[in-house]
């Protein structure tokens, strides 16, 4: 039983304890103790892993920002009097954006990456949609995985010297660094193209090309297709992103719909007002 104090208060458990005796026990301890050096190092390894996961949020950033001004340079493909101007431009921003991807694959070198992926997964959908956006303006076809991580494979050259050597051709030594996209990172970056694409077709309609819609719905249909297969049994992002993209589908079959029916009778400077209302009202109604 606890005794009741002076004023009707419980003594708590530590006050039966002379109050010196938890002072002498952290004078006890010495930094160099086996405990003490086991969780220094653990102190070390974390605020590593910490700084290391701050570095790659920061790299992802840079990799998304980029790959959005890729994107929206790829947009004035179509308006653009040369796009083959268009196309080399964007090339060089997509090599600036796998120069970060080096950094991001430099870092992770002797790491596990999924310990880390959630850092590096926006940045790389975001270059998985720029590379199949542009992919899809030269082909007319979607990148396979495969192919986007053969771009991610990098050499360099150490040249660091090395003391105590005799031979040149020790001085230097090719290094090879990989960042493999993930099935999920690939397919959620895939889905954000589908809006690209959306956006693609009001544009080109703008511009009096009347086949690029009918081509992107046929497209746009053949995605969607594959992303019903997968269904409920993929992550729970994949599933999250095909409702969106029905979105998109549908918008693109509405203009479709709308040249094959009343082409004729709308004048083609006025096309592409008419469908920016009619995707407005599509966002209206699937609003609940």
């Amino acid at each position: 039983m606890t005794s009741v104090g002076s004023g009707g208060f419980r003594k708590r458990k530590h006050d039966y304890f002379p109050r010196g005796q938890k002072r002498e026990e952290k004078e006890n301890v010495t930094p160099s103790s086996a405990l003490m050096t086991s969780f220094k190092s653990f102190q070390l390894e974390l605020d590593t892993r910490h700084d290391k996961y701050e570095r790659l949020v920061k790299l992802s950033r840079d990799i998304t920002i980029e790959s959005k001004r890729t994107i929206f340079l790829l947009h004035r493909f179509i308006s653009a009097p040369n796009g083959e101007e268009i196309l080399n431009e964007s090339e060089v921003k997509l090599d600036a954006v796998r120069r970060k991807i080096k950094q991001v694959a430099q870092e992770l070198i002797g790491e596990d990456v999924y310990q880390f992926h959630r850092a590096i997964s926006p940045g790389l959908q975001e270059y998985v949609e720029a590379v199949s956006f542009q992919y899809f303006i030269k082909t007319r076809s979607l990148i396979s995985v495969e192919e986007i991580n053969k771009q991610l494979i990098f050499t360099a050259e150490d040249r660091e010297e090395t003391t105590n050597t005799t031979s040149s051709s020790h001085d230097k030594q090719p290094h090879t660094w990989s960042l493999k996209i993930t099935p999920v990172d690939y397919l959620l970056g895939v889905a954000d193209l589908t809006g690209e694409l959306m956006r693609l077709c009001i544009s080109s309609v703008g511009n009096g090309d009347i086949d690029t819609p009918f081509e992107l719905s046929q497209f746009l249909r053949q995605i969607y297709d594959g992303f019903t297969f997968i269904g409920n049994t993929g992550p729970y992002e994949v599933s999250k992103k095909l409702y969106t993209l029905k979105q998109s589908l549908a918008k693109v079959e509405n203009a479709c719909y709308t040249l094959k029916v009343r082409g004729s009778e709308i004048p083609k400077h006025m096309l592409a007002d008419v469908f920016s209302t009619k995707t407005e009202l599509i966002d209206d109604d699937s609003l609940p």
